[in-house]
């Protein structure tokens, strides 16, 4: 697998290709924006997208969805209880900002699924906190955990927007991903890439 990044919209959202590099499929992280200009890496790169991932349904996530959806003919994923807050912009920030930002989902998914997509087995691990259905997604073949706005390098997501939680950051953080081996590449919504094991040793959250 291989993975290209993407800093796409207004708040700098980081969008992701996980890529099967012997069939040229891949799966889109968090589209924030800039649809065109990620559909342009995808054809320059010969890529067949597979599907949406969402970590969770803030409008800085959002954005690109249904357009590259549309454009490709693929399903989006959300957790279920991020589900309503994609069309609502008054709980998914994009109010905040003056921006209606909506997308639709195809499929919604749970703590403990195991998704299939572009020859790559993915769990979802639910991570509460940041929003209500905060997910971050690991394939463990790859050792790589895609934690959205759960876990950044050396901070955590806010949680003091609608249906976060501190003390649900707190348990997905403590009771899930300090679980993950030391040696897992994390690939956060915002800003630097990091690891469990270095993140264990120097977040203060962890």
């Amino acid at each position: 697998m291989k993975i290209e990044h993407y800093v796409v919209g207004v708040v700098g959202t980081n969008c992701y290709f996980a890529i099967n590099e012997q069939t040229k499929e891949c799966i889109i992280i968090d589209p924030g924006d800039e649809a065109a200009r990620l559909a342009e890496k995808i054809q320059a790169g010969g890529y067949t997208p597979a599907a949406v991932l969402l970590t969770h349904a803030h409008f800085d996530h959002i954005m690109g969805v249904d357009a590259l959806a549309g454009q490709y003919g693929i399903p989006v994923y959300v957790h279920a209880d991020d589900a309503d807050m994609l069309q609502q912009p008054e709980v998914n920030c994009g109010a905040m900002i003056g921006t209606r930002a909506s997308a639709k989902a195809d499929k919604q998914v749970h703590d403990g699924d195991t998704v299939n997509l572009a020859g790559m087995e993915i769990q979802v691990i639910h991570t509460p906190g940041h929003t209500a259905g905060g997910t971050c997604y690991y394939i463990e073949s790859d050792k790589t955990l895609m934690s959205g706005d759960t876990l950044f390098a050396g901070s955590v997501g806010r949680t003091d927007y609608p249906t976060a939680s501190s003390a649900a950051m707190m348990e997905s953080l403590h009771d899930k991903l300090c679980k993950l081996p030391d040696d897992t590449d994390v690939y956060p919504g915002h800003g630097e890439f990091t690891t469990i094991g270095y993140e264990k040793q120097n977040n203060p959250f962890m």
